[in-house]
């Protein structure tokens, strides 16, 4: 339903500004604009975005399916079991609900939101039958919904992949910077939920997998920070970015052919369903770039623009990033929003200026929280929210400062 508002809303707050536009300025050729903006987004939807994207989704698809058959999500799932344990006490170890949920978020650390929905709506309906009160969450469904809206991303695939169909110098060099974004929202979700739920974050398990990645990834800054130019920054992030992605698609075949896997059998099979990804989000790409056509043409983002600007500016901070605004607002609304913003800022700044990078950065930093607590509560029947929607944005606006943070850093 918000969807449903914030769509309609476009369309009349673009109406009405187009008028005061008009009214205040005199410019006849606004009402054209706006039309004209509508047609040309339409087909950007479609033959520039949607379908180069086809292929991409289509490998990807192809060799997750590869990686199921081959027992990654198996030998995942006992690596991660003891850690589960901690921050779901709730599931016992050996439920179904730990394969679903380790398998939803091997999809999502990969970027294959798509192919990460089915699972995680599996993993809802295996957390339900758990669930003491059908009309409300558990505090597992709270948790496992929490790191949903966290975004928790590894491999940002659809917006690397839509950096390069917008001709991107190096569309992986959001890479690193995007996995740090991410995991600043995924911690906080724990933390928080933790908290919430008074779960002892403080075990040996716990403090082992979130303190051993936090020094990890907080080394890895301090590195680059302290000791890296931004030139070397760059090549350094290009490097890792594009053997982990190799790395990772090697790992999934050979683990396929120790198991006697048919490779190719199994990649045909996962990789049918990237034309019919690609082909159902058309319509909602078509609907929000057109939406977004049409405030844009009316003049109103370059007046939150100014407000932004001249807001950030009076406190004496550097506004270079107020560009990117618009994505980090609309994400924990819509995703395909928030994505259709992301490709106006590349297209309008420029894929590699700082504004087109930071946007691809906040696309990836967080997740739709108010679509996915729609989804994944609606699905099974759960009407009250308690402290979701809360501890979810919570998550989303750790993981903006984090991108605004590491975007400075490394590209600013």
């Amino acid at each position: 339903m918000a969807l449903n508002y914030i769509w309609s809303g476009f369309f009349i707050v673009g109406f009405i500004a187009a008028i005061l536009q008009w009214l205040l300025t005199g410019d006849t050729e606004i009402f054209k604009r706006v039309v004209e903006g509508t047609f040309t987004s339409a087909k950007a939807a479609v033959m520039d975005i949607a379908l180069p994207l086809a292929g991409v989704m289509t490998l990807w698809l192809g060799l997750m399916s590869v990686g199921e058959k081959g027992g990654v999500v198996d030998w995942l799932a006992r690596i991660i079991a003891p850690f589960f344990s901690r921050i779901f006490p709730g599931v016992p170890r050996d439920h179904p609900a730990n394969g679903h949920m380790v398998m939803n978020f091997s999809a999502n650390m990969l970027g294959l939101d798509n192919a990460a929905t089915p699972f995680g709506l599996k993993a809802m309906e295996s957390l339900q039958s758990l669930n003491k009160k059908p009309d409300e969450p558990s505090d597992a469904q709270i948790m496992f919904l929490v790191i949903q809206t966290s975004g928790l991303t590894i491999i940002p695939l659809s917006i690397m992949a839509q950096r390069a169909i917008l001709g991107a110098k190096d569309p992986s060099d959001i890479f690193i910077p995007t996995l740090i974004a991410t995991f600043c929202s995924t911690l906080t979700a724990i933390i928080y939920v933790g908290f919430r739920q008074r779960i002892n974050l403080l075990h040996r398990s716990v403090i082992g997998w979130l303190g051993g990645i936090t020094a990890a990834i907080g080394s890895m800054v301090y590195y680059f920070h302290n000791y890296l130019t931004k030139a070397e920054i760059e090549v350094v992030s290009q490097v890792v970015s594009n053997v982990l992605l190799l790395s990772i698609i090697v790992g999934f075949i050979v683990m396929a052919l120790r198991r006697r896997v048919n490779v190719y059998e199994a990649f045909i099979e996962g990789a049918k369903g990237g034309i019919q990804t690609s082909i159902t989000i058309i319509p909602y790409l078509v609907g929000m770039l057109v939406a977004i056509s049409v405030l844009r043409n009316s003049g109103i983002f370059g007046m939150i623009v100014q407000f932004f600007t001249w807001v950030f500016a009076g406190m004496g901070l550097n506004t270079d990033f107020v560009g990117a605004l618009p994505t980090a607002l609309m994400k924990p609304l819509s995703g395909s929003g928030s994505r259709a913003m992301m490709i106006d800022a590349m297209q309008t700044y420029g894929v590699d200026s700082f504004v087109g990078r930071l946007s691809s950065i906040l696309q990836g930093a967080a997740d739709t929280t108010f679509y996915i607590v729609a989804l994944y509560f609606g699905s099974v029947g759960i009407r009250k929210t308690r402290y979701a929607i809360g501890a979810g944005l919570v998550a989303d606006l750790a993981g903006v400062i984090a991108a605004i943070f590491v975007a400075y850093l490394f590209f600013g």
